[in-house]
Protein backbone atom coordinates (compact mmCIF):
# COMPACT_ATOMS: atom_id res chain seq x y z
CA UNK A 1 0.00 0.00 0.00
CA UNK A 2 1.58 3.54 -1.38
CA UNK A 3 0.38 6.55 0.89
CA UNK A 4 1.60 9.94 -0.37
CA UNK A 5 3.23 11.29 2.90
CA UNK A 6 5.21 14.40 2.16
CA UNK A 7 4.55 16.52 4.62
CA UNK A 8 7.36 18.79 6.76
CA UNK A 9 8.03 18.32 10.12
CA UNK A 10 7.21 21.62 11.70
CA UNK A 11 9.90 20.62 15.02
CA UNK A 12 8.67 19.38 17.97
CA UNK A 13 6.03 20.12 20.62
CA UNK A 14 8.00 18.07 24.05
CA UNK A 15 6.05 17.00 26.52
CA UNK A 16 8.41 14.89 27.87
CA UNK A 17 12.25 15.37 28.80
CA UNK A 18 14.89 14.95 26.55
CA UNK A 19 18.80 16.77 25.93
CA UNK A 20 21.63 15.58 24.29
CA UNK A 21 22.15 11.81 25.67
CA UNK A 22 25.27 13.28 27.55
CA UNK A 23 23.09 15.63 29.96
CA UNK A 24 19.69 13.49 29.47
CA UNK A 25 20.14 12.82 33.48
CA UNK A 26 19.81 16.24 34.13
CA UNK A 27 16.78 16.56 31.92
CA UNK A 28 14.93 14.44 34.46
CA UNK A 29 15.18 16.54 37.14
CA UNK A 30 14.87 19.78 35.08
CA UNK A 31 12.34 19.18 32.96
CA UNK A 32 14.82 20.79 29.89
CA UNK A 33 13.96 20.12 26.52
CA UNK A 34 15.00 20.71 22.97
CA UNK A 35 12.62 21.44 19.94
CA UNK A 36 13.80 19.22 17.08
CA UNK A 37 12.98 19.50 13.20
CA UNK A 38 11.37 15.56 13.62
CA UNK A 39 11.03 14.00 16.98
CA UNK A 40 11.61 10.88 19.15
CA UNK A 41 9.91 9.50 22.34
CA UNK A 42 10.84 6.51 23.83
CA UNK A 43 11.11 5.02 27.46
CA UNK A 44 13.92 6.90 28.78
CA UNK A 45 15.22 10.07 28.42
CA UNK A 46 18.30 8.90 28.13
CA UNK A 47 17.73 6.96 25.16
CA UNK A 48 15.25 9.78 23.80
CA UNK A 49 18.36 11.91 23.73
CA UNK A 50 20.62 9.15 21.94
CA UNK A 51 18.08 9.57 18.73
CA UNK A 52 17.49 13.06 19.44
CA UNK A 53 21.48 13.30 18.63
CA UNK A 54 21.57 11.56 15.37
CA UNK A 55 18.19 13.86 14.00
CA UNK A 56 20.84 16.95 14.94
CA UNK A 57 23.81 15.56 12.87
CA UNK A 58 20.89 14.86 9.98
CA UNK A 59 20.46 11.39 10.47
CA UNK A 60 16.91 9.57 9.25
CA UNK A 61 14.04 8.82 11.32
CA UNK A 62 15.70 5.09 10.79
CA UNK A 63 19.03 6.24 12.18
CA UNK A 64 18.00 7.74 15.10
CA UNK A 65 15.56 4.85 15.99
CA UNK A 66 18.73 1.96 16.09
CA UNK A 67 20.45 4.99 18.63
CA UNK A 68 17.43 4.48 20.45
CA UNK A 69 17.53 0.72 20.76
CA UNK A 70 21.18 0.26 21.11
CA UNK A 71 21.02 3.25 24.23
CA UNK A 72 18.16 0.90 25.76
CA UNK A 73 20.65 -1.94 26.01
CA UNK A 74 22.12 -0.07 28.60
CA UNK A 75 19.75 2.14 30.38
CA UNK A 76 16.75 -0.35 29.76
CA UNK A 77 18.50 -4.15 30.01
CA UNK A 78 15.28 -5.50 31.61
CA UNK A 79 13.19 -5.09 28.73
CA UNK A 80 14.52 -4.87 25.40
CA UNK A 81 18.17 -5.09 23.48
CA UNK A 82 20.98 -6.54 21.06
CA UNK A 83 19.95 -9.95 23.05
CA UNK A 84 16.20 -9.90 21.65
CA UNK A 85 14.37 -9.00 18.76
CA UNK A 86 11.80 -6.25 17.66
CA UNK A 87 9.54 -4.86 14.89
CA UNK A 88 9.83 -2.11 12.94
CA UNK A 89 7.20 -0.36 10.50
CA UNK A 90 8.62 2.37 8.59
CA UNK A 91 6.03 5.25 6.53
CA UNK A 92 7.85 7.56 3.81
CA UNK A 93 6.43 8.90 0.41
CA UNK A 94 7.23 5.47 -0.86
CA UNK A 95 5.21 3.29 1.27
CA UNK A 96 4.74 1.46 4.29
CA UNK A 97 7.41 -0.79 4.67
CA UNK A 98 8.00 -3.64 8.01
CA UNK A 99 10.47 -4.89 9.17
CA UNK A 100 10.86 -8.57 11.23
CA UNK A 101 13.36 -8.67 13.41
CA UNK A 102 11.75 -11.61 15.49
CA UNK A 103 13.99 -14.17 17.02
CA UNK A 104 14.14 -17.67 15.59
CA UNK A 105 14.40 -21.04 16.91
CA UNK A 106 17.37 -23.30 16.60
CA UNK A 107 16.95 -25.37 13.71
CA UNK A 108 16.67 -28.65 15.87
CA UNK A 109 14.15 -27.25 18.21
CA UNK A 110 11.17 -29.91 18.47
CA UNK A 111 7.27 -29.31 19.65
CA UNK A 112 7.80 -30.98 23.11
CA UNK A 113 10.95 -28.55 23.90
CA UNK A 114 9.13 -26.91 27.26
CA UNK A 115 7.31 -30.22 28.39
CA UNK A 116 9.30 -33.07 30.27
CA UNK A 117 8.74 -37.30 29.55
CA UNK A 118 5.27 -37.41 30.92
CA UNK A 119 4.29 -34.46 28.27
CA UNK A 120 3.92 -32.36 31.63
CA UNK A 121 4.87 -28.65 31.68
CA UNK A 122 9.00 -28.35 32.83
CA UNK A 123 9.44 -26.05 35.98
CA UNK A 124 9.53 -22.17 35.33
CA UNK A 125 13.29 -22.28 36.07
CA UNK A 126 14.24 -25.24 33.47
CA UNK A 127 11.62 -23.56 31.08
CA UNK A 128 12.83 -20.14 31.26
CA UNK A 129 16.05 -19.17 33.39
CA UNK A 130 17.58 -21.87 30.73
CA UNK A 131 18.77 -21.69 26.89
CA UNK A 132 15.76 -23.61 26.71
CA UNK A 133 13.93 -20.31 26.21
CA UNK A 134 16.83 -18.18 24.02
CA UNK A 135 16.27 -17.46 20.41
CA UNK A 136 18.56 -16.48 17.66
CA UNK A 137 18.72 -12.64 18.76
CA UNK A 138 17.36 -10.18 15.82
CA UNK A 139 17.98 -6.77 16.55
CA UNK A 140 20.84 -6.14 15.56
CA UNK A 141 19.92 -7.73 11.88
CA UNK A 142 17.02 -5.71 11.64
CA UNK A 143 18.68 -2.45 12.38
CA UNK A 144 21.51 -3.24 9.42
CA UNK A 145 19.15 -3.98 7.35
CA UNK A 146 16.99 -0.91 7.89
CA UNK A 147 20.33 0.84 7.78
CA UNK A 148 21.28 -0.17 4.54
CA UNK A 149 18.55 0.76 3.08
CA UNK A 150 17.05 3.66 5.29
CA UNK A 151 20.64 4.88 6.48
CA UNK A 152 21.67 8.54 6.29
CA UNK A 153 24.84 8.27 8.69
CA UNK A 154 27.53 6.22 9.11
CA UNK A 155 26.56 3.18 10.83
CA UNK A 156 29.30 3.70 13.46
CA UNK A 157 28.01 7.10 14.54
CA UNK A 158 24.57 5.05 15.49
CA UNK A 159 26.47 3.19 18.64
CA UNK A 160 28.30 6.50 19.98
CA UNK A 161 25.76 7.10 22.44
CA UNK A 162 25.67 3.76 23.87
CA UNK A 163 28.90 3.23 23.40
CA UNK A 164 29.56 6.07 25.75
CA UNK A 165 26.91 5.02 28.27
CA UNK A 166 28.14 1.91 28.84
CA UNK A 167 31.77 2.75 29.05
CA UNK A 168 31.38 6.05 31.50
CA UNK A 169 28.48 5.02 33.41
CA UNK A 170 24.52 5.99 33.82
CA UNK A 171 22.61 6.28 36.94
CA UNK A 172 20.04 3.93 38.28
CA UNK A 173 16.57 5.30 38.54
CA UNK A 174 13.94 4.09 40.51
CA UNK A 175 12.10 1.91 38.04
CA UNK A 176 15.56 -0.12 36.99
CA UNK A 177 16.35 -0.34 40.97
CA UNK A 178 12.79 -2.04 41.08
CA UNK A 179 12.93 -4.51 38.16
CA UNK A 180 16.65 -5.60 39.63
CA UNK A 181 14.83 -5.66 43.31
CA UNK A 182 11.67 -7.61 42.31
CA UNK A 183 13.08 -10.01 39.56
CA UNK A 184 16.53 -10.77 41.55
CA UNK A 185 16.58 -13.94 40.83
CA UNK A 186 16.78 -13.20 36.58
CA UNK A 187 18.76 -10.46 36.74
CA UNK A 188 21.58 -11.76 39.45
CA UNK A 189 21.34 -15.46 37.65
CA UNK A 190 24.73 -15.00 35.89
CA UNK A 191 28.14 -13.94 38.00
CA UNK A 192 28.81 -11.54 35.55
CA UNK A 193 25.45 -9.56 35.87
CA UNK A 194 25.17 -9.81 39.62
CA UNK A 195 28.28 -7.83 39.24
CA UNK A 196 27.35 -5.21 37.47
CA UNK A 197 23.67 -4.79 38.46
CA UNK A 198 24.26 -5.97 42.54
CA UNK A 199 26.11 -4.29 45.42
CA UNK A 200 28.68 -6.24 47.45
CA UNK A 201 25.84 -6.94 49.86
CA UNK A 202 24.07 -8.79 47.52
CA UNK A 203 21.22 -6.28 47.27
CA UNK A 204 19.86 -4.37 44.18
CA UNK A 205 22.30 -1.28 43.51
CA UNK A 206 20.10 1.58 44.90
CA UNK A 207 18.98 4.66 43.54
CA UNK A 208 21.15 7.00 41.73
CA UNK A 209 23.95 4.22 41.94
CA UNK A 210 26.32 4.28 38.69
CA UNK A 211 26.44 1.41 36.41
CA UNK A 212 29.62 0.77 34.09
CA UNK A 213 29.22 -1.99 31.45
CA UNK A 214 32.48 -2.34 29.95
CA UNK A 215 31.80 -5.77 28.22
CA UNK A 216 28.70 -4.28 26.53
CA UNK A 217 30.83 -0.82 25.74
CA UNK A 218 33.56 -3.30 24.06
CA UNK A 219 30.61 -5.54 22.17
CA UNK A 220 29.11 -2.12 20.76
CA UNK A 221 32.78 -0.88 19.46
CA UNK A 222 32.95 -4.21 17.93
CA UNK A 223 29.32 -4.04 16.10
CA UNK A 224 29.99 -0.50 14.97
CA UNK A 225 33.34 -1.35 13.48
CA UNK A 226 32.54 -4.71 11.96
CA UNK A 227 28.94 -4.98 11.42
CA UNK A 228 26.29 -7.07 11.83
CA UNK A 229 28.90 -10.28 11.02
CA UNK A 230 30.70 -9.36 14.59
CA UNK A 231 27.08 -10.49 16.37
CA UNK A 232 26.16 -13.31 13.30
CA UNK A 233 29.81 -14.31 12.60
CA UNK A 234 32.81 -13.69 14.53
CA UNK A 235 30.78 -14.22 17.77
CA UNK A 236 28.27 -17.65 16.58
CA UNK A 237 30.55 -19.88 17.96
CA UNK A 238 30.94 -18.45 21.10
CA UNK A 239 27.38 -17.21 21.45
CA UNK A 240 25.77 -20.59 20.22
CA UNK A 241 27.95 -22.40 22.58
CA UNK A 242 27.01 -20.41 25.78
CA UNK A 243 23.50 -21.09 24.73
CA UNK A 244 23.38 -24.95 24.00
CA UNK A 245 25.87 -25.02 27.48
CA UNK A 246 22.49 -23.76 29.13
CA UNK A 247 19.90 -26.27 27.51
CA UNK A 248 19.05 -29.11 29.35
CA UNK A 249 17.27 -30.67 26.69
CA UNK A 250 15.56 -30.73 23.05
CA UNK A 251 17.42 -28.81 20.05
CA UNK A 252 20.38 -27.23 21.36
CA UNK A 253 21.79 -23.80 19.99
CA UNK A 254 24.23 -24.27 17.00
CA UNK A 255 26.48 -21.75 15.13
CA UNK A 256 24.78 -22.53 11.89
CA UNK A 257 21.71 -20.99 13.63
CA UNK A 258 23.24 -18.05 14.26
CA UNK A 259 24.96 -17.25 11.18
CA UNK A 260 21.99 -18.38 8.99
CA UNK A 261 19.77 -16.06 10.45
CA UNK A 262 18.38 -12.84 8.24
CA UNK A 263 15.71 -10.20 9.42
CA UNK A 264 12.93 -10.09 6.74
CA UNK A 265 10.85 -7.97 5.16
CA UNK A 266 7.05 -8.59 5.53
CA UNK A 267 3.90 -7.16 4.45
CA UNK A 268 2.41 -4.95 6.45
CA UNK A 269 -1.45 -4.95 7.97
CA UNK A 270 -3.61 -1.52 6.71
CA UNK A 271 -7.25 -1.09 7.73
CA UNK A 272 -9.37 1.61 7.35
CA UNK A 273 -10.62 3.05 10.37
CA UNK A 274 -13.23 6.18 9.77
CA UNK A 275 -11.71 9.00 7.96
CA UNK A 276 -8.48 7.16 8.67
CA UNK A 277 -5.95 4.28 7.81
CA UNK A 278 -3.75 1.92 10.42
CA UNK A 279 -0.86 -0.03 9.37
CA UNK A 280 1.06 -2.34 11.30
CA UNK A 281 2.43 -5.78 11.58
CA UNK A 282 1.72 -8.89 10.32
CA UNK A 283 2.37 -11.97 11.33
CA UNK A 284 4.15 -13.22 13.46
CA UNK A 285 3.20 -10.60 14.54
CA UNK A 286 -0.40 -11.08 15.84
CA UNK A 287 -0.64 -6.50 16.82
CA UNK A 288 -1.61 -5.56 13.21
CA UNK A 289 -4.46 -7.53 13.30
CA UNK A 290 -5.74 -7.78 16.62
CA UNK A 291 -5.49 -3.49 16.91
CA UNK A 292 -7.43 -3.88 13.01
CA UNK A 293 -10.63 -5.94 14.18
CA UNK A 294 -11.06 -4.23 17.51
CA UNK A 295 -11.22 -0.91 15.22
CA UNK A 296 -13.05 -2.75 12.88
CA UNK A 297 -15.44 -4.27 15.24
CA UNK A 298 -16.03 -0.96 17.00
CA UNK A 299 -16.40 1.35 14.06
CA UNK A 300 -20.53 0.64 13.81
CA UNK A 301 -20.71 2.48 17.39
CA UNK A 302 -20.93 5.96 18.17
CA UNK A 303 -17.78 6.03 20.36
CA UNK A 304 -17.64 9.83 20.77
CA UNK A 305 -21.33 10.33 22.05
CA UNK A 306 -20.76 7.54 24.57
CA UNK A 307 -17.43 8.80 26.31
CA UNK A 308 -14.45 7.86 27.34
CA UNK A 309 -15.99 7.75 31.10
CA UNK A 310 -19.41 5.63 30.23
CA UNK A 311 -19.67 1.85 31.24
CA UNK A 312 -21.32 1.86 27.73
CA UNK A 313 -17.72 2.26 25.76
CA UNK A 314 -15.58 -0.04 28.13
CA UNK A 315 -18.59 -2.61 27.67
CA UNK A 316 -18.61 -2.72 23.81
CA UNK A 317 -14.43 -2.02 24.20
CA UNK A 318 -13.94 -4.88 25.96
CA UNK A 319 -16.34 -7.13 24.11
CA UNK A 320 -13.99 -6.12 21.03
CA UNK A 321 -10.93 -7.69 22.82
CA UNK A 322 -12.28 -11.16 23.32
CA UNK A 323 -13.63 -11.38 19.92
CA UNK A 324 -10.45 -10.16 18.17
CA UNK A 325 -8.01 -12.39 21.11
CA UNK A 326 -9.89 -15.52 19.88
CA UNK A 327 -9.42 -15.63 16.66
CA UNK A 328 -5.74 -14.12 17.65
CA UNK A 329 -5.13 -17.54 19.65
CA UNK A 330 -6.15 -19.78 16.80
CA UNK A 331 -4.85 -18.58 13.93
CA UNK A 332 -1.84 -16.38 14.54
CA UNK A 333 1.54 -17.74 14.26
CA UNK A 334 4.91 -17.69 12.06
CA UNK A 335 2.89 -16.82 8.44
CA UNK A 336 6.73 -19.18 7.08
CA UNK A 337 5.77 -21.74 8.65
CA UNK A 338 1.60 -22.04 9.26
CA UNK A 339 -1.37 -20.83 6.98
CA UNK A 340 -2.53 -16.87 8.51
CA UNK A 341 -5.94 -16.03 6.99
CA UNK A 342 -4.92 -12.58 7.30
CA UNK A 343 -6.72 -11.51 4.32
CA UNK A 344 -9.72 -13.31 6.01
CA UNK A 345 -9.43 -12.06 9.43
CA UNK A 346 -9.40 -8.58 8.24
CA UNK A 347 -12.61 -9.21 5.35
CA UNK A 348 -15.01 -6.23 6.16
CA UNK A 349 -17.78 -8.54 5.81
CA UNK A 350 -16.48 -10.98 8.48
CA UNK A 351 -15.31 -8.21 10.66
CA UNK A 352 -18.77 -6.70 10.19
CA UNK A 353 -20.17 -10.21 11.16
CA UNK A 354 -17.92 -10.52 14.48
CA UNK A 355 -19.00 -7.32 14.91
CA UNK A 356 -22.77 -8.42 15.62
CA UNK A 357 -21.55 -10.20 18.07
CA UNK A 358 -21.31 -7.57 20.33
CA UNK A 359 -24.47 -6.83 22.21
CA UNK A 360 -24.25 -3.16 24.07
CA UNK A 361 -26.48 -4.22 26.92
CA UNK A 362 -24.66 -7.82 28.20
CA UNK A 363 -21.29 -9.84 27.62
CA UNK A 364 -21.47 -12.87 25.44
CA UNK A 365 -21.01 -16.09 27.55
CA UNK A 366 -17.66 -16.79 25.68
CA UNK A 367 -15.85 -15.42 23.19
CA UNK A 368 -14.75 -18.31 20.44
CA UNK A 369 -13.07 -18.08 17.02
CA UNK A 370 -14.79 -17.52 14.33
CA UNK A 371 -14.56 -18.92 10.67
CA UNK A 372 -12.70 -16.17 8.21
CA UNK A 373 -12.53 -16.86 4.71
CA UNK A 374 -9.27 -18.98 4.06
CA UNK A 375 -9.31 -20.26 7.44
CA UNK A 376 -7.23 -23.50 7.83
CA UNK A 377 -9.45 -26.66 9.12
CA UNK A 378 -8.35 -28.67 12.06
CA UNK A 379 -6.76 -25.44 14.08
CA UNK A 380 -6.51 -25.38 17.47
CA UNK A 381 -6.05 -22.62 20.07
CA UNK A 382 -2.57 -22.96 22.26
CA UNK A 383 -1.48 -22.59 25.72
CA UNK A 384 1.29 -19.93 25.34
CA UNK A 385 2.41 -18.51 28.98
CA UNK A 386 1.87 -14.78 29.44
CA UNK A 387 4.13 -12.52 27.58
CA UNK A 388 5.70 -9.93 29.44
CA UNK A 389 8.25 -6.68 29.24
CA UNK A 390 9.04 -5.26 26.03
CA UNK A 391 9.77 -1.56 25.16
CA UNK A 392 8.39 0.82 22.27
CA UNK A 393 10.07 3.92 20.48
CA UNK A 394 8.91 6.30 17.95
CA UNK A 395 10.71 8.66 15.64
CA UNK A 396 9.91 10.96 12.92
CA UNK A 397 12.45 13.26 10.91
CA UNK A 398 12.88 16.32 8.67
CA UNK A 399 12.49 14.04 5.20
CA UNK A 400 9.10 13.26 5.90
CA UNK A 401 10.00 9.43 7.15
CA UNK A 402 8.47 7.78 10.33
CA UNK A 403 9.27 4.86 12.26
CA UNK A 404 7.35 2.75 14.92
CA UNK A 405 9.75 0.10 16.62
CA UNK A 406 9.14 -2.23 19.25
CA UNK A 407 11.81 -4.09 20.88
CA UNK A 408 11.92 -6.45 24.01
CA UNK A 409 13.92 -9.83 25.33
CA UNK A 410 9.86 -11.09 26.26
CA UNK A 411 10.35 -11.23 30.35
CA UNK A 412 12.36 -8.92 32.25
CA UNK A 413 15.81 -9.85 32.17
CA UNK A 414 14.60 -11.83 29.45
CA UNK A 415 16.69 -15.49 30.15
CA UNK A 416 19.05 -14.41 32.71
CA UNK A 417 21.87 -15.15 30.47
CA UNK A 418 24.29 -12.62 30.27
CA UNK A 419 26.46 -13.03 27.25
CA UNK A 420 29.33 -10.05 26.70
CA UNK A 421 27.32 -7.37 28.75
CA UNK A 422 24.03 -8.00 27.55
CA UNK A 423 20.98 -10.13 28.39
CA UNK A 424 19.22 -12.99 26.01
CA UNK A 425 15.94 -13.32 25.49
CA UNK A 426 13.54 -15.42 26.69
CA UNK A 427 11.70 -15.30 23.70
CA UNK A 428 10.81 -18.96 22.58
CA UNK A 429 8.41 -19.05 25.75
CA UNK A 430 6.25 -17.11 23.75
CA UNK A 431 5.22 -20.51 21.56
CA UNK A 432 2.59 -22.88 22.63
CA UNK A 433 3.23 -25.17 25.65
CA UNK A 434 1.90 -28.06 23.59
CA UNK A 435 2.15 -28.77 19.92
CA UNK A 436 -1.40 -29.83 19.50
CA UNK A 437 -4.87 -29.99 21.68
CA UNK A 438 -7.24 -32.54 21.69
CA UNK A 439 -5.34 -33.66 18.37
CA UNK A 440 -4.95 -30.33 16.92
CA UNK A 441 -2.35 -28.85 15.85
CA UNK A 442 -1.54 -25.23 17.14
CA UNK A 443 -0.52 -22.45 14.99
CA UNK A 444 1.83 -21.11 17.27
CA UNK A 445 3.69 -24.50 18.33
CA UNK A 446 7.40 -24.82 18.22
CA UNK A 447 9.34 -25.36 15.17
CA UNK A 448 13.12 -25.38 13.98
CA UNK A 449 13.70 -22.09 12.83
CA UNK A 450 10.73 -20.66 13.72
CA UNK A 451 9.40 -17.45 14.68
CA UNK A 452 7.22 -17.43 18.21
CA UNK A 453 3.70 -15.24 17.84
CA UNK A 454 4.19 -11.81 19.38
CA UNK A 455 1.67 -9.16 20.83
CA UNK A 456 3.91 -6.16 19.74
CA UNK A 457 1.83 -4.07 17.62
CA UNK A 458 3.98 -1.24 16.44
CA UNK A 459 1.66 1.34 14.46
CA UNK A 460 1.22 4.29 12.05
CA UNK A 461 -2.08 5.83 11.42
CA UNK A 462 -2.64 8.19 8.41
CA UNK A 463 -5.14 10.72 7.59
CA UNK A 464 -7.09 10.94 4.58
CA UNK A 465 -4.75 12.47 3.39
CA UNK A 466 -2.08 10.11 3.58
CA UNK A 467 -0.36 11.83 6.37
CA UNK A 468 1.10 10.58 9.15
CA UNK A 469 -0.60 11.96 12.32
CA UNK A 470 -0.02 9.44 15.27
CA UNK A 471 3.31 6.98 15.11
CA UNK A 472 2.57 4.35 17.95
CA UNK A 473 3.15 1.73 20.07
CA UNK A 474 3.57 -0.19 23.79
CA UNK A 475 5.00 -2.62 26.23
CA UNK A 476 3.19 -4.73 28.37
CA UNK A 477 2.92 -8.75 26.92
CA UNK A 478 -0.68 -9.82 25.51
CA UNK A 479 -2.09 -6.06 26.61
CA UNK A 480 -0.18 -4.60 24.01
CA UNK A 481 -2.51 -3.99 21.01
CA UNK A 482 -5.16 -3.31 23.96
CA UNK A 483 -3.04 -0.17 24.78
CA UNK A 484 -2.79 1.07 21.10
CA UNK A 485 -6.35 0.20 20.10
CA UNK A 486 -7.19 2.10 23.09
CA UNK A 487 -4.98 5.18 22.39
CA UNK A 488 -6.02 5.66 18.90
CA UNK A 489 -9.63 5.24 20.03
CA UNK A 490 -8.64 8.13 22.11
CA UNK A 491 -6.98 10.08 19.66
CA UNK A 492 -9.54 9.73 16.85
CA UNK A 493 -12.68 9.34 18.34
CA UNK A 494 -12.51 11.28 21.79
CA UNK A 495 -10.16 14.14 20.32
CA UNK A 496 -7.73 13.49 23.15
CA UNK A 497 -3.63 14.88 22.81
CA UNK A 498 -1.45 11.46 22.84
CA UNK A 499 -0.64 12.09 26.51
CA UNK A 500 -3.97 12.33 27.23
CA UNK A 501 -4.80 8.91 25.41
CA UNK A 502 -2.05 7.06 26.88
CA UNK A 503 -3.07 8.14 30.27
CA UNK A 504 -6.48 6.03 29.59
CA UNK A 505 -7.03 3.23 31.89
CA UNK A 506 -6.12 -0.17 30.89
CA UNK A 507 -9.12 -3.05 30.93
CA UNK A 508 -8.21 -6.19 29.33
CA UNK A 509 -10.04 -8.95 29.30
CA UNK A 510 -8.43 -12.51 29.49
CA UNK A 511 -10.71 -15.14 29.21
CA UNK A 512 -13.57 -14.61 31.94
CA UNK A 513 -11.28 -12.38 33.90
CA UNK A 514 -10.61 -8.93 33.43
CA UNK A 515 -8.29 -6.64 34.92
CA UNK A 516 -8.74 -2.61 35.70
CA UNK A 517 -6.71 -0.06 37.57
CA UNK A 518 -7.04 0.87 41.13
CA UNK A 519 -8.05 4.52 40.74
CA UNK A 520 -8.87 4.90 37.33
CA UNK A 521 -12.46 5.94 36.24
CA UNK A 522 -12.88 2.46 35.38
CA UNK A 523 -13.29 1.64 38.78
CA UNK A 524 -15.65 3.55 39.59
CA UNK A 525 -17.95 1.38 36.62
CA UNK A 526 -16.53 -2.24 38.03
CA UNK A 527 -20.65 -2.65 39.45
CA UNK A 528 -22.35 -1.67 36.31
CA UNK A 529 -19.72 -3.45 34.03
CA UNK A 530 -20.68 -6.23 36.10
CA UNK A 531 -24.61 -5.49 35.96
CA UNK A 532 -23.59 -6.55 32.02
CA UNK A 533 -22.45 -9.80 32.34
CA UNK A 534 -18.39 -8.72 33.22
CA UNK A 535 -18.13 -10.93 36.62
CA UNK A 536 -14.86 -10.57 37.79
CA UNK A 537 -12.75 -7.56 37.57
CA UNK A 538 -10.10 -7.71 39.22
CA UNK A 539 -8.33 -4.14 40.34
CA UNK A 540 -4.36 -4.17 39.94
CA UNK A 541 -2.28 -1.10 40.69
CA UNK A 542 -1.72 0.78 37.52
CA UNK A 543 0.27 -0.62 34.62
CA UNK A 544 1.15 0.38 30.79
CA UNK A 545 4.29 1.88 28.89
CA UNK A 546 3.20 3.40 25.63
CA UNK A 547 5.10 5.95 23.71
CA UNK A 548 3.45 8.23 20.76
CA UNK A 549 4.13 10.74 18.90
CA UNK A 550 0.97 13.12 17.39
CA UNK A 551 1.30 15.47 14.57
CA UNK A 552 -0.66 18.76 15.40
CA UNK A 553 -0.51 21.90 12.99
CA UNK A 554 2.41 23.34 15.26
CA UNK A 555 4.65 20.31 15.39
CA UNK A 556 4.93 16.61 16.81
CA UNK A 557 3.39 16.24 20.44
CA UNK A 558 5.57 13.66 22.18
CA UNK A 559 3.74 11.85 24.79
CA UNK A 560 4.98 9.00 27.22
CA UNK A 561 2.74 7.02 29.55
CA UNK A 562 2.48 9.21 32.58
CA UNK A 563 2.34 5.95 34.86
CA UNK A 564 5.93 5.30 33.81
CA UNK A 565 7.06 9.21 34.44
CA UNK A 566 7.76 9.02 38.26
CA UNK A 567 10.02 6.26 37.76
CA UNK A 568 12.64 7.23 35.73
CA UNK A 569 13.47 9.91 38.99
CA UNK A 570 16.65 9.04 40.90
CA UNK A 571 14.50 9.88 43.84
CA UNK A 572 14.44 6.77 46.59
CA UNK A 573 11.10 4.71 46.37
CA UNK A 574 8.66 5.29 49.42
CA UNK A 575 7.69 2.83 51.50
CA UNK A 576 4.11 3.81 50.63
CA UNK A 577 4.54 3.42 46.61
CA UNK A 578 3.67 -0.37 45.64
CA UNK A 579 3.64 0.33 42.09
CA UNK A 580 7.19 0.49 40.37
CA UNK A 581 7.18 -3.21 39.97
CA UNK A 582 4.13 -3.47 37.84
CA UNK A 583 5.16 -1.41 35.42
CA UNK A 584 7.36 -3.70 32.52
Amino acid sequence: MKLPLAFTMLGAVALSACAPYQNAEAAVETGAATALDGAVSSADPRATAAGEAMLEKGGSATDAGIAVMLALTVVEPQSSGIGGGGFMVRASDEGIITYDGRETAPATATGTRFLDEDGERLPFEKRVLSGLSVGVPGNIALAAKAHAEHGKLPWADLFQPAIALARDGFRVNRRLHESIKSRAERAGNSDAARAIYFGPDGEALPVGSVIKVPALAKTFEMLAKDGPSAMYEAQAAALASYIAGETPQDGKMSESDITSYAAKKRAPVCYSYRAYTVCGMGPPSSGGVAVAQMLGQLERFDLAEMGPESAEFWHVFLESQRIAYADREMYIGDADFVAVPVEGLLDRDYVASRSALIDPTKALDKAEAGTPPGAPLARADGDEPPENGTTHFSVTDSDGNAISYTSTIEGAWGSGLFFEGFFLNNELTDFSLSPEMDGKPVANRVEGGKRPRSSMAPTIVFDDRGEVVLVIGAAGGPTIPVQVTRSIIGVIDFGMTAEEALAMPLLMSFGSVAITEKGSVVEDLVEELQSRGHGDIRLLSPRGKANALRRTPTGWEVASDPRVAPLLSYEPVSQSDDGAGDIP
